[in-house]
């Protein structure tokens, strides 16, 4: 499950009604990203996630777009609903999949993951500091083996935003599953200018 009251609501105590409800009803799987909200998502999921028994929940993050918290942030250029110091940075390597996993557990406040999905590797992300091409390259050397060997550590796939980006990581590595968050390739995000 991904939760959308949470993020949009800027008030912690709206998402941890909506979380521990969504908890009592017996929802079971959760699905965050350091992306969501600039870590806004897992640090809330994680209040909810880390009070619960392990085995009772199925949890994916994702791993691609990294966090880093400058004196001088631009969250509110990407993500304005989000209070967040965090900037976005798009890291495929090998060992920016494994930093991402180890600080996905941390703001998450749990000792292991189900699923990482490779996060939004397609070319419609407008936050993309060079081409998706180049960034897809990184991750085919980095990524995908990376996440490979860490199948015993948590399962290995790749969730990509595009049918296409989807057929083509399936020639170039390994995954377990993929999920398409969106049935058309076309643009989802727009880059907004800064006047």
């Amino acid at each position: 499950m991904q939760l959308e009251a949470p993020l949009r609501s800027r008030r912690s105590q709206e998402a941890e009604v909506a979380l521990d409800t969504a908890w009592r009803v017996g929802v079971r799987y959760y699905d965050v990203a350091p992306w969501h909200g600039l870590g806004l998502a897992e640090r809330r999921f994680g209040q909810l996630l880390h009070h619960q028994k392990r085995s009772d929940y199925l949890l994916s993050t994702k791993v691609g777009k990294c966090l880093q918290a400058p004196k001088d942030n631009s969250h509110e250029t990407m993500y304005p609903i989000s209070d967040s110091p965090n900037n976005l940075v798009i890291d495929y390597t090998a060992d920016g999949v494994r930093r991402s996993v180890e600080d996905s557990l941390q703001q998450l406040g749990v000792d292991s993951i189900d699923i990482a999905y490779v996060h939004g590797l397609s070319p419609y992300f407008a936050f993309f500091p060079t081409s998706w091409h180049e960034l897809y390259e990184i991750a085919r050397n980095g990524a995908f083996p990376e996440l490979s060997k860490m199948r015993d550590e948590a399962l290995s796939v790749v969730g990509l935003n595009t049918p296409m980006a989807i057929l083509r990581v399936m020639e170039d590595a390994d995954p377990d599953v993929c999920l398409c968050a969106r049935a058309q390739d076309k643009p989802q995000y727009q880059r907004k200018s800064i006047t």
